[in-house]
């Protein structure tokens, strides 16, 4: 049973390697934005608390000298301390509580720290106030039955320390979007060549067997792209050999055939004198070497193709005039035809020519009659359709009938019974930038839709 595939299993090669990239570097990026921060915090805070544990214990024991001389006033030793302007000192004398600030007092020291002051241990300790973070130390002045405490605010470090996160952050992001440009760059590096050779066979499959990958300076793409263009040397040259083989082949058959048809035809001039059972056998004889004519006259062009023997003119073609000419070829009712006497397309006539004698043939021979032949344009494109009067073409076998040599027991696959007919149709179509296909058509029977590009006016 297959598992489903995830989102990132379907993704493209250049999508998964853009995510990897840009991951990978996001990952790297914040342990090194989070380490940063934290031993940049770590560092600033021990650098603040030592300046205001510093402060603090010259503030104290200034207070304390003050204390223990008679008459001092709590208020001149504030003044007297001298501690920075933002810094708060508590001191608990006695029984009294004082403060440097006049809306301040000892309920703004934590209770923690003052319990450890109270129990003689010299303390420090970080809080959040409504103003922001902030740092108290408290120092116990036994001597003089106090205890001291300062307070520095923290606000100015916490910005600090906010501004560089946000740095930290951004710049963290930043490296994850260079990842990712990195990634598709990468990607696209690694595509690229892919994609040219893909480009390279799907030209090569289409019939342009002289498609070959341009010489790179990369190394690691050298070996690749000598084995793929010899490779195609390869395979081209065995096409054409066996193409060429044909061709040959069915031309040397062209000189006995002529002798053949010559000997028949003369045959025929003096069918009087003949008995009817030599009649009957020269019928059976011209009607083989037709058959074998238009064999011969297939293989012929489907060699010649094959082969890139034939190159491809560039005329303006009458479609109406052309089809009324095949139509009058094959004995059929012009009647039948239909549509604007004013479309063309270019390309060679003679073998358009065939294409259409192919298709009327078939509907005479093989599809109980020609019905309809109808001209229409649809845009940039001339659309020509064959109705026939038989009883249609299974959907399964729509495609088959314009393989090579595909017969089936209707003999529907070929104007000529050996499965080339439809097969030329196909190939001339698709020579001159078009198709062919078959359905069914809307009275019954089968109808074949041939599309070709117009003319440019």
């Amino acid at each position: 049973m297959t598992k489903p595939r995830g989102p990132l299993a379907s993704a493209g090669l250049r999508h998964r390697l853009v995510l990897a990239f840009g991951a990978v570097t996001l990952l790297v990026s914040t342990i090194f934005a989070a380490s940063t921060y934290l031993l940049a915090r770590n560092y600033m805070l021990a650098q603040r608390e030592r300046a205001v544990k510093h402060q603090a214990l010259a503030d104290a024991a200034f207070v304390q000298r003050r204390l223990e001389s008679a008459g001092a006033d709590i208020s001149a030793v504030f003044t007297a301390a001298g501690p920075p302007a933002e810094n708060m000192i508590v001191l608990r004398w006695g029984d009294q509580w004082y403060a440097s600030a006049l809306d301040s007092g000892h309920e703004d020291v934590p209770s923690a720290l003052r319990t450890a002051v109270e129990a003689g241990q010299v303390g420090t300790q970080r809080f959040r106030t409504e103003d922001g973070p902030a740092l108290a130390l408290g120092v116990p002045l036994a001597s003089v039955d106090a205890e001291f405490y300062e307070v520095a605010p923290l606000g100015e470090l916490d910005e600090n320390l906010r501004l560089l996160s946000i740095i930290l952050a951004s710049g963290a992001l930043v490296a994850a979007a260079a990842g990712a440009a990195l990634g598709g760059w990468a990607g696209r590096s690694a595509v690229t060549p892919l994609n040219r050779v893909a480009a390279a066979a799907a030209r090569i499959a289409g019939g342009h067997l002289e498609t070959r990958l341009p010489v790179t300076r990369d190394p690691e793409l050298t070996t690749i792209v000598g084995s793929f263009n010899s490779m195609v040397d390869t395979l081209q040259q065995r096409i054409e050999r066996d193409a060429r083989l044909a061709a040959d082949v069915s031309h040397e058959l062209r000189s006995p055939l002529t002798t053949l048809v010559g000997s028949v035809d003369l045959l025929n001039a003096r069918r009087d004198e003949l008995s009817p059972r030599s009649q009957q056998a020269l019928d059976l004889v011209t009607a083989d070497l037709d058959r074998f004519r238009r064999l011969l006259d297939d293989l012929l062009e489907l060699a010649r193709s094959d082969a890139g023997l034939d190159q491809l003119p560039q005329e303006p073609v009458n479609v109406w005039v052309l089809l009324r000419h095949v139509i009058s070829e094959v004995s059929a009712d012009s009647a039948v035809l239909r549509g604007p006497e004013d479309v063309e397309v270019t390309g060679d006539k003679s073998r358009l020519s065939r294409l259409f004698r192919n298709l009327l043939e078939n509907a005479e021979r093989h599809g109980g009659g020609l019905a309809s032949v109808e001209i229409s344009r649809l845009g940039a494109e001339v659309v020509v359709t064959v109705d026939d009067s038989g009883t249609g073409v299974p959907a399964a076998d729509r495609e088959r009938i314009f393989e090579r040599f595909a017969t089936g027991p209707s003999r529907r696959g070929s104007s000529s019974g050996t499965g080339l007919g439809l097969a030329l149709v196909a190939e001339t179509a698709a020579a001159h930038g078009g198709a062919v296909w078959c359905t069914d058509a809307p009275g019954g029977g089968a109808r074949f839709v041939v599309r070709l590009p117009a003319a440019r006016s």
